[in-house]
């Protein structure tokens, strides 16, 4: 990945990225609670869409608290010698590969779900789902090499 972690960095900012991932862990979180809480509620032929819901937003949360772990061990956090806080980059690599295979889980399960709610004949909804499945797992997997490159040619060309 291109080396963002390598300037120097305000605690407003770094805070900034903190806050944004609490709120998705709490967002995806709350979320996939409410949705299995709405299970009974809801039509027998949407549940297993639902159910498929719900499974996306647990694996967001998790990714979103590794995610969020990596990113305070990238760091050191603490006061500087004016009393304000300093953010130092702590030597530990942020890992940035946790959103590729959350998305790697997640996108094809999305694709699932949106066939499952259209009500296809039984044939045509195996069909799909195994082919967008596959196809979109391909896809964020091509991704991630162009991720991991430092130079923006090579990253442009992925």
């Amino acid at each position: 990945a291109l080396d963002c972690l390598g300037r120097d960095w305000q605690y407003a900012e770094w805070s900034a990225v903190c806050n944004a991932l609490y709120f998705g862990i709490a967002g995806m979180g709350s979320a996939t609670i409410f949705f299995w809480l709405q299970l009974p509620n809801v039509t027998k032929n949407y549940r297993t869409a639902l159910t498929i819901t719900g499974i996306v937003t647990l694996i967001a949360t998790y990714h979103y608290f590794r995610i969020f772990n990596s990113w305070v061990a990238a760091f050191n956090v603490g006061l500087g010698v004016n009393g304000a806080y300093e953010v130092t980059v702590s030597g530990t690599p942020f890992n940035d590969a946790y959103r590729y295979v959350d998305w790697l889980l997640t996108v094809p399960l999305l694709l699932v779900e949106l066939i499952l709610v259209m009500k296809l004949p039984a044939k045509e909804t195996v069909c799909l789902a195994w082919t967008l499945g596959i196809a979109s797992a391909v896809m964020v997997a091509l991704g991630y090499p162009g991720e991991i490159q430092d130079d923006l040619s090579v990253r442009w060309f992925w």
